[in-house]
């Protein structure tokens, strides 16, 4: 859960651009969309081998 107080003197548009990048640098919405749809455990097993074999190629949702 991300919490962000607001300090202070703080606009905001300062609390919420905080926000913003708290949420991207905890993957909150890669997980999202990870999460969206039920994958079969064989799937995730195989994704995971893929990342250990090619670990420069992106991920695709």
């Amino acid at each position: 859960m991300v919490v962000v107080k607001a300090q202070p003197g703080q606009s905001s548009d300062q609390v919420i651009r905080a926000f913003q990048k708290k949420v991207l640098t905890e993957d909150i919405l890669g997980e999202l969309k990870k999460r969206e749809f039920y994958q079969k455990p064989a799937l995730v097993r195989k994704a995971k081998a893929m990342a250990r074999k090619h670990p420069n190629r992106r991920q695709t949702y």
